[in-house]
């Protein structure tokens, strides 16, 4: 293998290991005790200081998965001017669907993006409907959201060679 695809593979590696380890890393939501209100502002203090340090991290991993994938295209582009200046001439077939396969990529990792606040978005719903249903039900007997155990959002993943969307459930 080529120092070049060995530099791109690790960095591939890297940014899947660190988007594996963002989904790790989750803002519980708050649950206070509601028998006095020193207990409910003593919880939203604590999950305040707790989701800090998460949302810091979250941060971290964020920008350092947009450095590379900043650096992968730039190899990438460097790779096709290098191509280029040889005189290499690649077989059609194969620059297309190269070309297709990149196209693809980038709409892979929009998806994946997506899902990824789909699915923040969705927690943060079920949270709220959680904390106001015992209220819905004394006033209108019936639930206030249904469903939750059926969300799910799609993830797109790859082995390099087939890809496969899967739905996660949220």
């Amino acid at each position: 293998m080529e120092p070049m695809q060995v530099e791109i593979e690790a960095i591939r590696t890297q940014i899947e290991a660190l988007k594996e380890e963002r989904s790790i890393l989750k803002v519980d939501p708050v649950l206070p005790s509601y028998n006095t209100p020193e207990a409910i502002v003593e919880a939203y203090r604590r999950h305040a200081r707790e989701t800090a340090q998460i949302s810091a991290e979250v941060k971290g991993i964020d920008d350092a998965i947009a450095a590379l994938e900043t650096k992968l295209k730039e190899i990438g582009r460097s790779q096709g001017l290098q191509q280029l200046l040889q005189g290499r001439t690649q077989d059609p077939l194969l620059e297309q669907v190269e070309e297709g396969k990149q196209r693809a990529q980038e709409r892979a990792e929009r998806i994946n993006e997506l899902a990824e606040e789909l699915e923040q978005e969705v927690q943060a719903l079920k949270a709220i409907a959680d904390e106001i249903s015992p209220s819905y039900w004394k006033l209108y007997n019936r639930p206030f959201i249904t469903g939750f155990s059926k969300i799910s959002v799609p993830y797109v993943r790859s082995d390099s060679t087939v890809w496969m969307i899967t739905n996660q459930v949220v």
